[in-house]
């Protein structure tokens, strides 16, 4: 896969990642201290001293410390999984350069 091509997929995927990881820190409904880790891997994904790899694998890293809080709504958990599944083919990405 060519460096360019490789890119845009990163962009891509971050962009899904964002989306869930906004509608979470945005949802009144969840508790507040899931929303601020919600925002932080957000911000996380734009930290641009780190390759994307990394930055991927810090925002699981957040987002797995808070995930099994029994305050998180079933729904809330769920698109937390959805955006761990994303940001591990982030990292994968990073693997094979």
């Amino acid at each position: 896969m060519s460096e360019e091509s490789q890119s845009e997929g990163w962009e891509s995927k971050r962009e899904n990642v964002v989306q869930i990881l906004e509608s979470i820190a945005n949802d009144t409904n969840t508790p507040r201290n899931i929303r601020r880790v919600a925002k932080a891997a957000s911000d996380a994904l734009f930290d641009e001293k780190y390759p994307p790899a990394i930055r991927a694998a810090n925002a699981i890293e957040m987002i797995e410390e808070i995930i099994n809080d029994p305050n998180m709504p079933v729904f809330t958990r769920t698109q937390f999984w959805m955006a761990i599944s994303i940001l591990e083919v982030i990292r994968s990405m990073g693997k094979d350069t």
